[in-house]
């Protein structure tokens, strides 16, 4: 068996976070990633993680978390030989990916109808804060941008907290894994008849699609939604509980999983309290019944109420911080971190996380080093045809 992408050439003209995002999606799925970087400095997450000495090298921290798998290509796309050689490249590829403003790439000429014009089965997504039109198009839009102006900060938090950033770069994630799904969807089309496309990808729009019940309890029912902080607005009790050591998520939405926990904390006769023994009774009654609740769950850890409550059905789970989650055994035994190995210019082995599934058939990517800025340069251009001579006088006139 094969990679489902296996022979798909990918163009991954992007910065930063979720164009990268999106790119990787599609490495892990066998396709032929080719990153075009600006030559000297390329991709902007080279410079950007934690560690100060990755940074320095143009391999931060944050360019390894998405760029395995790929190859790197430096062209500049200012000049006309660079432009030249981006078009022969193009006439190779299957799809481009873009996340410049919009119109940049249609001024550099090298748009979607200067491509399609050579290679009318492309496609060709182009991934923006705002969209290609519309009144916001030339705003400038950053993750955070995107969360405030979307809606998720107004909806994270409670009521004395919110509105709160999401703690990771949760549109930009979004963004990227919508423009992978739009463009694998492409991609069938364009096996079955040849027709190319071009794809359109909001990173506004993509996270108020995510937003689904939020947005549809207000535009079905004119409810406007609040902040709950760490309550679930579904169900009650449905949120995160003190424990005697820990904090414990409870997801108990079904009444017979509500009669089961108050029957194993010790307090059954919370089932057939008036305040509580209803759904709707239990929502309108959410503060009253964490105090009851909390009075027992203290008196064990929430480790401890894990495996208890979880062997009898109740859907629980421990509150942990990131190093905890990537430790837990599920974590390992799934494969989602994978170690890389033999990095051009790192004297050092890195771990980083896959796609989150499994596929049979279908070696991770994930495996493979993220390339060094221009590494596969000369490799790339000789197989499109170029003399070593003429990659050479690339090189020279700044084309590369």
């Amino acid at each position: 068996m094969t990679a489902p992408l296996a022979g798909i050439r990918v163009l991954d003209v992007t910065n930063v976070l979720a164009g990268p995002f999106c790119c990787y999606q599609l490495a892990l799925l066998g396709a032929d990633v080719i990153k075009v970087e600006t030559p000297e400095t390329g991709d902007l997450a080279r410079q950007l993680g934690a560690d100060t000495e990755l940074s320095a090298k143009l391999m931060g921290a944050s360019f390894l978390a998405q760029n395995g798998g790929k190859k790197s290509i430096t062209i500049n796309l200012k000049t006309q030989g660079g432009k030249e050689i981006f078009k022969r490249l193009a006439k190779t590829s299957h799809a481009v990916v873009e996340n410049f403003r919009p119109g940049v790439m249609t001024r550099l000429g090298v748009g979607y109808d200067a491509l399609k014009a050579i290679n009318p089965a492309i496609v060709y997504c182009a991934i923006s804060g705002f969209g290609q039109d519309g009144p916001m198009k030339d705003a400038p839009a950053y993750d955070q941008i995107i969360q405030g102006l979307s809606g998720t900060m107004s909806i994270t938090g409670d009521k004395n907290s919110a509105p709160l950033r999401v703690g990771y770069p949760v549109c930009d994630s979004i963004g990227g894994m919508t423009a992978a799904f739009a463009i694998a969807g492409a991609l069938v089309g364009q096996a079955k008849n040849g027709e190319g496309r071009f794809i359109d990808v909001a990173m506004l729009d993509s996270t108020i699609a995510t937003m689904g019940w939020i947005v549809s309890n207000y535009l079905i029912t004119g409810k406007e939604p609040v902040p709950m902080g760490n309550d679930n607005f579904t169900a009650a009790p449905s949120g995160t509980f003190r424990t005697g050591n820990g904090l414990l998520n409870i997801s108990a939405n079904k009444q017979e999983q509500f009669v089961t926990l108050v029957e194993l904390i010790g307090r059954p006769d919370l089932a057939s309290d008036p305040r509580f023994s209803e759904r709707e009774a239990r929502k309108r009654n959410r503060a009253a019944l964490t105090a009851e609740l909390e009075k027992k769950l203290t008196e064990r850890s929430a480790a401890d109420w894990e495996a208890l409550l979880n062997r009898a059905g109740v859907p629980v789970g421990r509150v942990l911080s990131v190093p905890e989650a990537l430790d837990l055994p599920n974590t390992r035994h799934r494969g989602l971190l994978r170690r890389i190995e033999n990095i051009k210019g790192l004297d050092r082995a890195i771990t980083v996380a896959g796609g989150g599934y499994a596929m049979s058939g279908c070696e991770s990517a994930a495996e493979l080093p993220p390339p060094a800025l221009g590494e596969h340069t000369d490799a790339i251009l000789a197989d499109l045809g170029f003399s070593a001579a003429e990659i050479a006088d690339a090189r020279e006139r700044n084309e590369i």
